[in-house]
């Protein structure tokens, strides 16, 4: 029994660690690069040894399936049930992602870290954002972040988190990481001035906000098709802005706060 509880525990850990496709970090990751000033540019560069945030973006969704960062599993989500408000329900003992972004910035902060402490947090930063943005991230315990939620997705057998992951964003534009920059950092420099305003737990908590719509909307047994692809799409646009955009504004209050 004590062998089966573990094992459930650990699944669930695997099922909640996904996020955005592999896509949907690089967007975020390569918008944030577009909005480094000059100086916050170089840092990244040096402590990232020359490579972009693009190229690590995705890197700790396989890294915490890794022994040596096992520990991040949990950083990946923060789970909210229905019964729950997001400031009530209790928080993960390993730590989430809300509290894994916070963290990152805290310790980039410090200028006695090493270069190698540097860039993991930049690595583990860089995604997280992104995770911090998936509304799915912020879903409940009881159905691990929608992937007990059934659905379909035309007429493929899915779930509700694996949606939200890639379903949607892949079907509403067929654009490469750059071009889903292009079409949608266009947010003025006031826009960008109220968008980066707070902290990882008032970005979670907006997060939060947008998973109850999500839980409302997509019912079990629901298939997903053209109208709801449309419907949803801009939600994820505003999202992948978002996180990009908040990068790139905590890099440079580290990096560059003049």
């Amino acid at each position: 029994m004590k062998h089966l509880f573990l094992s459930a525990i650990a699944l669930a850990a695997t099922l909640s660690a996904s996020a955005w496709s592999q896509k949907g970090h690089d967007v975020t990751a390569y918008i944030a690069e577009q909005h480094l000033t000059e100086r916050t540019r170089a840092a990244v560069d040096s402590i990232l040894d020359g490579k972009s945030m693009v190229y690590w973006a995705n890197w700790l969704d396989n890294a915490s399936h890794n022994s040596d960062y096992a520990y991040t599993k949990t950083w990946h989500y923060r789970n909210i049930d229905a019964m729950e408000t997001y400031e009530s329900m209790p928080r993960n003992e390993k730590g989430d992602v809300t509290r894994a972004v916070a963290e990152q910035i805290s310790l980039l902060r410090d200028s006695t870290l090493t270069p190698e402490q540097s860039a993991l947090a930049m690595k583990i930063l860089a995604h997280c954002m992104g995770d911090l943005h998936q509304p799915m991230h912020m879903g409940r315990l009881s159905d691990l972040g929608g992937n007990k939620v059934k659905l379909k997705f035309f007429n493929n057998e899915t779930n509700l988190h694996h949606i939200w992951d890639s379903n949607i964003l892949e079907s509403g534009h067929k654009w490469s990481y750059t071009e889903w920059q292009q079409q949608i950092d266009r947010a003025t420099p006031e826009e960008i001035v109220v968008i980066t305003e707070g902290n990882p737990e008032s970005w979670g908590k907006e997060t939060y906000g947008i998973a109850k719509q999500v839980y409302v909307y997509f019912q079990p047994g629901m298939r997903v098709s053209y109208n709801h692809i449309a419907r949803w799409t801009p939600v994820i646009e505003q999202q992948l802005l978002r996180a990009g955009l908040r990068l790139a504004h905590v890099l440079n209050s580290i990096y560059d706060p003049q």
